[in-house]
């Protein structure tokens, strides 16, 4: 297709829309006597279960007089109820808001306020460090845990909460059925299904108005890819935040419609958590962040092989192979040993992980997307995928370059279709400068090959300027600097003219290998030395500091760059 920027590359099937609400209602009929949301460790919902606390929800709103396309805000960790109070805001007709609850309280109070929601629903760990009187226009505030009220402000709400089971018991006497599971159909596919405030590793909250043909599209694009792997009854472990797109769309929305069993980690996925889970659960798609594994990787593999004797047997080839697979089957092991690939996606991913992974044939892949976009923009399964790259263009989705060599010059990534957001609430400024002529502006740089692979190269709005104009790309200096000696994660910025990272070094390593500050400053120096011996002259780094506590991140893990000048 051609563009005035060069190549652009599209893999368009326009299929019609379907009822995206319809789809959650045949799921719960479907799938009634099965398992469907999980508490690791904890207490298990049955599709059932979720259609009648749906049904309950359903009361309590109309009883508190919530009407279609009113704000319900939720903001907790990942649970079976929180699942289930996001399904009965969609398929009752109101909006959902889903909060981060990584986020501090004045964010949530914030979002809260700006998306004019009714309702919140709150989880026992966020809800000490909020404060309703800085939530004036709120109803009400519900607890996810028992759906109990903690803030009531108008008589309807109280008294329907307080006659919950009895409005139930009087519109079901005899019991729920399957037959009862009915709710309001969405045809339009523009209608706003929910509010999704990004996490901003450059900026402040925005809201994002995701529309039922973005949901939709990002589900059916998982039936597409990965239909035939998550089948109604396997088992998925969510990790990634509800409240973000990524863990919501593949890892709630596609396995629920599914018939999946949907497991909830309902805490930080801690390595050593992580690992325990895969092979209690063995999940059949694995979705995660590079931190994650990168971390599983670095303590437990990459040590192993740069032992002296490792090093000398990975050089003869009939013994390295042997390795290598050996290699192989261990980390499949350790991954629950029933995944078809694992898909990795939402940051940078470190180049030395990357290498080991490519090296022994282990199936991974990594994606692209934004929250603009509900969240997929790029994919490619992993055994077409493309080293370095983020993959292709996904259904329904276009891909350009803003380069006049789109192959060869870095330019800003544009992407359009069904997946793309409607705009940012209250916020016309920013729509328009991010939605021109349909093309969502990513602020991502890359270039893209002539096969149509997409290869990111930084944000826009970390690249620096060299003192002779050079631009420069931070992330590709971090990503040198992240597999050197003792150091867990950096961000390089501009002092002036000269380069400087900030380091937050292993701690743990440099202690095992005797290091005292003075040391552990003098192998960071080395580094910095080592990797100026790597770069162009004009990445090359003039020093370096040395930072105590782990750099600020967003929920998928990324770096808030901007904290950091």
């Amino acid at each position: 297709m051609p563009s005035i920027y060069g190549l652009t590359f599209y893999h368009s099937k326009m299929e019609k829309y379907t009822d995206f609400v319809d789809l959650i209602a045949e799921s719960l009929k479907q799938n009634w006597d099965i398992d469907a949301l999980t508490d690791y460790q904890g207490v298990t919902l049955q599709y059932k279960d979720v259609a009648r606390k749906i049904e309950k929800l359903h009361i309590l709103f109309e009883n508190a007089g919530v009407v279609k396309g009113d704000k319900i805000a939720l903001c907790g960790r990942n649970s079976a109820n929180w699942a289930t109070a996001f399904l009965a805001t969609l398929t009752y007709g109101a909006v959902a808001v889903p909060i981060l609850h990584e986020f501090k309280a004045q964010q949530v109070h914030d979002i809260v306020n700006h998306s004019e929601a009714k309702i919140l629903f709150v989880g026992d760990m966020a809800w000490p460090e909020l404060n309703a009187d800085d939530m004036p226009h709120l109803e009400g505030v519900i607890s996810i845990p028992d759906y109990s009220l903690l803030v009531s402000r108008t008589e309807k709400l109280t008294e329907a909460r307080e006659h919950l089971n009895e409005y139930f018991g009087k519109k079901y006497p005899k019991y729920f059925r399957k037959e009862h599971v009915c709710y309001p159909h969405t045809p339009n596919p523009d209608a706003l299904a929910l509010i999704n405030y990004t996490s901003g590793t450059t900026s402040n909250s925005k809201g994002v108005m995701i529309p039922f043909r973005a949901l939709w599209s990002n589900y059916q694009f998982a039936v597409e890819v990965l239909g035939s792997k998550a089948k109604r009854g396997d088992h998925i472990i969510s990790m990634l935040p509800l409240a973000h797109m990524y863990g919501m769309a593949f890892e709630f929305i596609f396995e629920f419609i599914q018939g999946c069993h949907v497991y909830y980690l309902t805490r930080i996925p801690s390595p050593k958590i992580v690992l325990k889970a895969f092979g209690e659960i063995k999940p059949v798609v694995i979705i995660s962040v590079p931190l994650i594994i990168e971390k599983i990787i670095k303590k437990n593999v990459l040590p192993k092989l740069q032992t002296p004797s490792m090093k000398m047997l990975l050089k003869l080839p009939f013994i390295s192979g042997r390795i290598l697979d050996k290699i192989r089957e261990h980390l499949v092991a350790a991954f629950g040993g029933n995944f078809y690939e694992i898909i990795i996606g939402g940051a940078a991913f470190n180049s030395e992980v990357e290498d080991l992974l490519n090296k022994i044939r282990f199936p991974y892949t990594v994606g692209y997307g934004a929250t603009e976009c509900a969240p997929i923009i790029a994919y490619e399964d992993w055994h077409k995928f493309r080293k370095g790259s983020c993959g292709k263009a996904a259904p329904r989705m276009e891909i350009k370059i803003d380069s006049l060599d789109p192959q060869h010059v870095v330019g800003e990534i544009l992407t359009r279709g069904e997946n793309v957001m409607l705009g940012y609430f209250k916020n016309e400024e920013a729509t328009k400068a991010t939605l021109v002529d349909g093309w969502y502006h990513t602020g991502d740089l890359g270039v893209m090959d002539a096969d149509g692979n997409l290869y990111i190269r930084g944000r826009s709005k970390n690249m620096l300027l060299g003192a002779s104009g050079q631009n420069i790309y931070p992330e590709e200096i971090e990503d040198k600097l992240n597999t050197l000696p003792y150091v867990n994660e950096s961000i390089v910025v501009q002092r002036g003219e000269k380069l400087v990272a900030l380091i937050y070094p292993d701690f743990d390593e440099a202690e095992k290998a005797g290091l005292d500050e003075d040391g552990l400053r003098m192998a960071m120096e080395q580094n910095r030395k080592d990797l100026n011996n790597m770069v162009a002259a004009y990445e090359r780094l003039s020093g370096f500091e040395i930072y105590k506590t782990e750099f600020e991140k967003t929920p998928k893990r990324s770096i808030k760059r901007f904290m950091y000048k």
